[in-house]
């Protein structure tokens, strides 16, 4: 097997073990329900297997990254490839992901009116100032993407619709923690695993709380080259009608044209403005 198939399925077993450990800690220690089924767990730890940077993997490739014994393995690779969801690629012994798995996200966005409420925001913002605009959503201790209009100076073509990145270390996670209450706070800085994405990340617990308060007084919060190398991020939080924030609008620019300053000067405003306009749309964000 080649290096990068270990490394690959190495770092999705190590992702796919923090994220269970993740789960445990949740759980305070208590056993499971009668209701949950296991066996639907590990239906997901399979899918959640692609997670990783490996398009196509073995048997075993997939039982190690899932953290499943091979037979199991084999028997949830088989229904899911019977149900549609993976697939053998031909002349191989890999498989791999379908376009099936993309419906979960369709309906998921079809149904999210928060996105129909900032789009027409996000698009005037990506036109006008020919910048990258996204709207991300809280989940756990990481923000995700859940709509991006590309500007004419696009960053990162890896980020698209759904990844994923720690709520700390980037402009709309801070811009969202900053309108939480403190305990929240420290709870999800408890569960974030402070692991540097690049050789900017801010990683001490105490410096990474106290620009979250900063944030808050500002009503917004910017943040550079710690999740991208040469981008710059100015993102200000959505509060959804029962006042919680659970979401953040926010404006790329690369750094080879913008400094920090100039970026928090001109572009505070941008964000503040339509982060408040949304959050006086009363949208439903999972419209009937």
């Amino acid at each position: 097997m080649a290096r990068s198939s270990r490394d690959g399925s190495g770092r999705a077993a190590k992702a796919n073990a923090a994220k269970a450990d993740e789960k445990a800690a949740d759980k305070g220690g208590e056993s499971r329900s009668s209701l949950f089924v296991g066996s639907t767990e590990k239906a997901f730890q399979v899918l959640h297997a692609f997670d990783g940077p490996q398009r196509y993997m073995t048997l075993a490739d997939i039982a190690r990254a899932a953290g499943l014994d091979r037979s199991a393995t084999q028997r949830l690779v088989y229904t899911l490839e019977t149900l549609g969801y993976l697939k053998r690629i031909e002349g191989t012994r890999n498989y791999g992901l379908t376009s099936k798995v993309l419906q979960f996200s369709h309906s998921y966005l079809k149904a999210n009116d928060l996105i129909d409420r900032a789009s027409p925001y996000l698009l005037e913002i990506s036109r006008n100032l020919g910048e990258t605009t996204n709207l991300h959503e809280l989940d756990g201790h990481e923000v995700v993407f859940v709509a991006r209009f590309p500007g004419a100076h696009l960053i990162n073509i890896d980020i698209v619709i759904g990844s994923r990145l720690p709520t700390f270390f980037t402009a709309s996670g801070t811009a969202i923690l900053s309108a939480l209450p403190e305990e929240e706070r420290l709870d999800l800085l408890k569960r974030t695993p402070l692991a540097p994405l690049t050789p900017f990340t801010v990683t001490d617990p105490k410096v990474l709380m106290e620009r979250v308060r900063v944030a808050a007084r500002r009503g917004y919060a910017v943040i550079m080259n710690e999740t991208v190398m040469g981008d710059i991020s100015v993102a200000a939080p959505i509060i959804d009608e029962h006042g919680r924030a659970i979401a953040a609008i926010n404006i790329s620019v690369p750094t080879t044209r913008w400094t920090k300053e100039r970026a928090e000067a001109e572009l505070a405003q941008h964000v503040h403005v339509a982060a408040t306009s949304i959050s006086k749309s009363k949208f439903n964000r999972y419209a009937a």
